[in-house]
């Protein structure tokens, strides 16, 4: 059964194909007062462009030898170890994150696409943040190819047809 907040939440879901399109987003969606919570930092290399433009940012890994790594190659930043799939862990951290990036292995292809919305579900749901981005061929994907049904104001029309209908024949 579902429940109506969860379709109250409003936090914006950005969708990036590769670490290109993922790193593209910085600046046009960090600003200064904003806390940032990267999870799948790896070695902080994303995690380190994000740095100069916010308020605060931690960048998180599963992996404590990746950890280890990002620590020693960039000592002014934060980098904890995190289960991403444990929205608890990442609530004691004890921000209030306005920004979440997402850069996990395995998480762009069309088998893992329940896996990302939950995340991304997961994440809006418990943090609350501003905007998610998530770097996801798959969802980027799936989501130009959704229309939000809104009743008789809005018919979907197949891109197919749309492109024939601007042509004017």
């Amino acid at each position: 059964m579902s429940n109506e907040k969860q379709f109250r939440l409003k936090t914006k879901f950005i969708a990036a194909r590769n670490v290109k399109e993922y790193r593209d987003t910085i600046p046009t969606w960090v600003t200064k007062d904003d806390v940032v919570l990267e999870i799948g930092c790896e070695w902080g290399t994303t995690t380190v462009q994000i740095a100069p433009l916010c308020k605060e940012v931690i960048g998180t890994d599963v992996s404590l030898e990746c950890i280890e790594r990002a620590r020693q190659k960039h000592p002014g930043i934060r980098f904890e170890v995190l289960d991403a799939f444990d929205a608890r862990a990442a609530l004691a951290l004890g921000k209030r994150f306005t920004k979440i990036y997402i850069d996990m292995s395995g998480l762009s292809g069309y088998r893992s696409l329940l896996d990302v919305i939950s995340l991304l579900t997961m994440y809006a749901t418990v943090l609350r943040p501003e905007a998610i981005i998530v770097k996801s061929g798959a969802l980027k994907h799936f989501a130009s190819h959704c229309v939000p049904w809104r009743g008789d104001r809005l018919r979907a029309v197949p891109q197919e047809d749309a492109a024939e209908a601007g042509d004017g024949s």
